[in-house]
């Protein structure tokens, strides 16, 4: 396990295809300009700050094109840093080649050996890496099994009698290690059964866990996963995910998952970093992201349904307007609205804080145009009449109890929780409160 830092990550890719580029220099962390002198480059990632804890399981979310897999690739090693420094514990990893980062990657394709067996194929890593990968226990129960044969004749001999059942095959110390712990990493994941089939001979979800053992068969430092669970069904993918965040929670490894589904990310992480056209937006545990966003991306990005954004005009200390309501918020808002007495500003609400009520100011009219009774929940779809002028509807999204009836078609009046607002700059975007 270990702690893995981000200072000042910058990625850029040529601009120009067709043409190859030669490999710049990274930039310092002092000077990451230097990494958009060029017009040939397109940047990807820009100033990535982040620190993952020892043991955290952190998730990257953002919509597809915003980095996070990149980020992800940067960490093990698959794409050359254009600018910034990459710790992993206490070692500098910018130069170091993947096998040497002692990091193991679930991609979201299941990447499994065809020819391979299960066995074989959650073996393959152990049989690979320079380290020895295997816990102090293991090795100590493989010491018995010690031969004074050269590791070269050991090597041979394993190989060639790999085929053979396993009283016939010859052990090395290694090689009994390596079984210990390939039985050990099956008997958590529940495919001991699987072991000596095919992939073509296993469903979607076995083959995830397959991917995950392999992963977890190496004890690295930490795992990094890469969407691992967007080709499962909706049912199959609840039960991995718990089934992912369960192992981890028991094995203590530092994890780095990329999603772009926010509900993976609410359910998974530790904490979440909110990512967008390669930039943070913000880093904060799962219900501070939902509860405060920093900015109206964040706020729209998190939630399901997302947030619903009304534009109003700022009147006196306290007072916003719009076209269909008036509504006073608490003191504590007034020091934050001064300095935007007269502009317009972004107002959020989600759809769970809004609630049919009785017509008043303070209140929303609006024409019903869906409704989706889920049965532990109802969502309703309301358009809101603007200004006759402009002739426009705005469609808001409201969660209800089950138990009410609406129908669509039927005028409602909407009230606003205004503990639960959210308040919206024009220009950055940024949250007001």
């Amino acid at each position: 396990m270990a702690q893995v830092v981000l200072e000042n990550v910058y990625k850029s890719f040529p601009q120009r295809q067709g043409k190859a580029s030669r490999p710049r220099a990274a930039a310092s962390v002092e000077h990451p300009e230097s990494v958009d002198s060029s017009d040939a480059a397109v940047s990807v990632l820009r100033r990535i700050h982040l620190t993952i804890e020892d043991g955290e399981f952190m998730v990257l979310v953002g919509p597809s094109g915003c980095g996070k897999s990149t980020l992800l690739r940067l960490i093990a090693g698959l794409e050359t840093l254009t600018g910034g420094n990459i710790w992993v514990g206490n070692q500098l990893v910018n130069d170091l080649p993947p096998k040497q980062r002692d990091i193991a990657m679930v991609f979201q394709s299941y990447a499994l050996y065809p020819h391979m067996t299960v066995y074989e194929n959650l073996a393959f890593g152990l049989r690979r890496t320079q380290r020895n990968s295997l816990s102090a226990s293991e090795a100590r129960d493989a010491k018995s099994a010690a031969s004074s044969l050269p590791p070269w004749v050991e090597d041979w001999l394993v190989g060639a009698t790999r085929a053979l059942p396993p009283k016939l095959r010859y052990w090395s110390e290694r090689e009994r290690a390596i079984d210990a712990r390939v039985r050990t990493v099956s008997q958590m994941l529940q495919i001991e059964a699987l072991l000596d089939r095919l992939p073509k001979q296993l469903s979607g979800g076995q083959k995830q866990r397959v991917a995950l053992g392999r992963a977890m068969a190496r004890n690295p430092q930490v795992f990094l996963m890469d969407e691992p669970l967007s080709n499962l069904d909706a049912k199959l993918r609840t039960e991995t995910r718990a089934q992912i965040v369960g192992l981890q929670r028991k094995l203590g490894t530092t994890t780095i998952y990329v999603t772009h589904d926010q509900t993976e990310a609410m359910t998974m992480g530790d904490r979440i970093a909110v990512m967008n056209a390669g930039q943070i937006q913000q880093v904060a545990s799962p219900l501070e992201l939902y509860r405060h966003p920093a900015n109206r991306f964040v706020a729209e990005f998190i939630g399901s349904p997302p947030m619903n954004f009304l534009p109003v005009q700022v009147k006196g200390p306290r007072l916003i307007q719009h076209d269909q309501f008036r509504l006073t918020l608490p003191e504590s808002w007034q020091p934050h609205l001064q300095p935007y007495d007269g502009r317009t500003l972004t107002l959020g609400i989600r759809p769970e804080h809004l609630s049919l009520s009785l017509p008043a100011p303070k209140n929303l009219p609006g024409r019903v145009t869906r409704v989706e009774a889920l049965g532990s929940e109802t969502y309703l779809t309301v358009e809101l009449q603007e200004s006759a002028a402009s002739r426009r509807s705005t469609p808001l999204h409201v969660r209800i109890e089950p138990d009410r009836s609406v129908v669509v078609g039927e005028t409602v009046w909407l009230g606003l929780a205004v503990d639960k607002l959210h308040l919206f700059d024009d220009l950055s975007g940024m949250a007001i409160l």
